[in-house]
């Protein structure tokens, strides 16, 4: 059998891409199975959703995801069908049979994978065997408390189980890889390897179960990764059974991997077991035909935002909207982790500079953190009822208006302005005038808060006393629900939130990955990250200048808070300075960033562990090139040639004359589409990364371009 075909790469638009030919499909079948497979529980369920479809490309009707079955995801999601190999059926048999119940089908998603779903609950009968048999694998004991990881155990007996059902049915070939995603899934993996099953595994960890409970405790994670007791800190959370599942997940199987080399590095202290591969999370990127086209949406949906802003601060609307930057910040209400705590400090600091400078920018931020609410606020209500009570008066006034001033130029006269309005046009505008009045200020938040009292971004908000008073340049709104655009307030999807605004702000001390920045990226929009969150170091590590790219890294890892607060704040007062053309170029700029985070990119790191994992488990059949490292060495956007955006790297030598001489120095010396171009060729290919057979190994430097 041809155990390894020609591992060329071919470019698209500048973009490395794999043939179809880097193994013998054909011979292997794929599983990857997690808990999140058509169950949305958190960012796991978009890594698998967005990656399907280059998967399914590759791999055809060869590629199976598992999981567990939910009725109403099924009903929603997944189109049944019958399995397309006479092996799988067999094996769906041989465990329905017993009393098992399972489900196959296709997911409704782009790429349209096949999917096999258990329904734990009809096995729960097997639970205490199931116990201890896992109790003789790896000496892990579940109490009967926890039922999450009960669940975890019986999803995991369930896909061992149809896993030596299916490897029962084949001799030589098809060869299987399984690739489990995070411990929920790991307790397939530890049974798989007992049972010495001929199965490759992977195990991809997303974020370290420890990890997590020490960084929501706010300890100085970082600077004492070396220093924790692991045990103890799991004994005393009370998750040790599940810590226990996750380590022995990453030690049994053939390739672990994490999802970004902060991960790694976390991961090499927690579970005691260095990475193999760093597999970081991609997007499916939506490129637009002309470049201008995420430009004229950022407009379009910033209008409306603009909108809602009207309407919020009614009776203090003193400021000018085409002067005004919305800021925001998106993801779980986790305070500290997600540096809710930095931004808020930063943002206190903004305003003092914006009002010592007599800046004439405003700056709105949104903080979409879902919490625990009333229902909506009344005055956040009453604010959009009255800008939409005006807009109605001064659409009435104009249609009044027109008509006269349509009737005179038609009998050849110039109106006279002061007959056109009568007495009763100017009662409406003066009552509409006085409906603006309000005595209290703009509320913060748009919702009622339950836990108003207690709320760590409001008793922060309290502390540094940004209540949207008229002198403040920063005004905050805390918008504690999920966007949606059938809401009454702020009518947009997420996605066209984030075109609208200027800037996303993610200041996190814990994130493995991050998609919000990501999201944001691939959008056109600048955002700013840490180097302790896996997109920032993946950004470090691809582009030489992030800055001028629209991507600000903020140094969490290596400096005190409050100097990371400082250098926040200068990249958000920076941000503030640039006119309005810097910030299109940048947008420009952050939106070719984009090729990086696409799958067609990041897709071959999943199949470089896939090769290494068949290397090591059927090592008679594939051998992997020694010189052939899963790195990116060579991949890496320069810096611009034109002079960046950012004020702060560009202040010109004299006083600053005006806008308009800026601007057109600006213009003579970037050219879009040629700084564009320049990017392209600068893309240069990873190392192409594969198995060969024995006998037919590669000559040294034959891998490369």
């Amino acid at each position: 059998m041809p155990l390894s075909r020609s591992l060329s790469v071919t470019s698209l638009n500048g973009l490395p891409q794999w043939d179809e030919e880097d193994l013998p499909i054909e011979d292997l079948l794929l599983f990857e199975i997690s808990w999140e497979v058509t169950n949305k529980v958190g960012g796991i369920y978009t890594v698998i959703q967005t990656k399907a479809k280059i998967t399914v490309d590759e791999w055809g009707d060869n590629y199976f995801m598992m999981g567990p079955y939910y009725e109403q995801n099924v009903r929603t999601q997944v189109e049944i069908c019958d399995p397309p190999l006479p092996a799988l059926k067999k094996a769906m048999d041989a465990l329905q049979s017993q009393g098992c119940q399972m489900y196959f089908g296709r997911w409704l998603i782009e790429g349209s994978p096949y999917v096999l779903l258990f329904d734990i609950g009809s096995a729960a009968w097997n639970l205490d065997r199931w116990k201890g048999e896992f109790w003789e694998a790896c000496n892990v004991g579940i109490p009967f408390n926890d039922r999450e990881a009960n669940d975890a155990l019986l999803f995991g007996s369930l896909t061992a189980w149809f896993l030596k059902e299916l490897t029962d049915q084949f001799h030589d070939k098809p060869n299987i890889i399984a690739h489990f995603h995070e411990w929920q899934a790991g307790a397939g993996l530890i049974l798989s390897r007992f049972r010495k099953l001929p199965v490759a595994t992977i195990f991809t960890t997303h974020a370290t179960l420890l990890g997590r409970y020490l960084c929501a405790a706010s300890v100085d994670f970082y600077n004492r990764l070396d220093q924790f007791d692991i045990d103890k800190e799991a004994g005393e959370r009370q998750i040790y059974h599940r810590y226990c599942m996750e380590r022995a997940s990453a030690h049994c199987a053939h390739v672990f991997s994490t999802v970004s080399q902060i991960t790694g590095i976390e991961a090499e202290h927690m579970l005691k077991k260095k990475a193999d591969v760093i597999t970081p999370n991609g997007l499916n990127i939506k490129k637009f035909s002309a470049m201008h086209e995420f430009q004229n949406l950022h407009s379009l949906y910033k209008s409306r935002i603009q909108e809602f802003v009207r309407g919020h601060f009614y009776g203090h609307l003193d400021f000018n909207l085409d002067k005004t930057l919305f800021f925001f910040i998106a993801g779980r209400y986790e305070y500290s982790n997600k540096g809710a705590d930095i931004f808020l400090e930063s943002l206190s600091r903004l305003n003092f500079l914006l009002r010592v400078h007599r800046s004439d920018v405003t700056v709105v931020v949104f903080f979409i953190m879902p919490a625990k609410t009333n229902n909506f606020n009344v005055e956040t209500l009453k604010g959009q009822a009255v800008r939409k009570q005006l807009w109605d008066t001064a659409h009435t006034v104009k249609e009044k208006f027109g008509k006269k001033l349509y009737e005179a130029l038609l009998r050849g006269q110039i109106p006279d302005l002061s007959k056109i309005l009568d007495r009763d046009d100017l009662t409406i505008m003066k009552r509409a005038i006085f409906s603006t009045q309000r005595q209290s200020l703009p509320p913060v938040t748009t919702h009622n808060m339950m836990d108003d009292s207690t709320d760590p971004i409001l008793n922060t908000v309290r502390r540094i006393g940004l209540f949207n008073s008229r002198t403040d340049r920063v005004k905050v709104i805390l918008h504690p629900e999920f966007l949606s655009s059938t809401s009454p307030l702020l009518p947009l999807d997420y996605e066209e939130f984030v075109r609208g605004c200027h800037l996303g702000v993610f200041p996190s001390y814990y994130e493995p990955w991050g998609y919000t920045p990501a999201e944001c990226t691939v959008m056109g929009i600048p955002s700013v990250t840490t180097n302790l969150s896996g997109f920032g170091c993946f950004m470090q590590e691809h582009v030489a200048d992030p800055t001028a790219y629209g991507i600000y890294i903020v140094d969490r890892r290596f400096r005190s808070a409050d100097e990371s607060c400082n250098q926040l704040t200068q990249f958000l007062y920076s941000f503030c300075q640039q006119s309005r053309r810097q910030r299109i170029i940048q947008r420009n700029r952050t939106e070719r960033l984009s090729d990086l985070l696409d799958w067609r990119y990041l897709g071959r790191f999943y199949m470089h562990g896939r090769h290494l994992a068949l290397c090591r488990m059927f090592p008679d059949k594939f051998e992997m090139e020694p010189n052939a490292p899963p790195k990116t060495d060579g991949f890496r956007y320069p810096r611009p040639s034109s002079v960046p955006p950012s004020p702060s790297v560009s202040q010109p030598s004299s006083p600053r004359e005006s806008d308009d001489e800026e601007e057109d120095d600006d213009k003579e010396r970037y050219d879009e589409d040629e700084e564009a171009e320049r990017d392209r060729q600068n893309i240069k290919s990873t190392f192409a990364l594969g198995p060969v057979s024995r006998g037919k190994k590669k000559k040294h430097g034959e891998y490369r371009n």
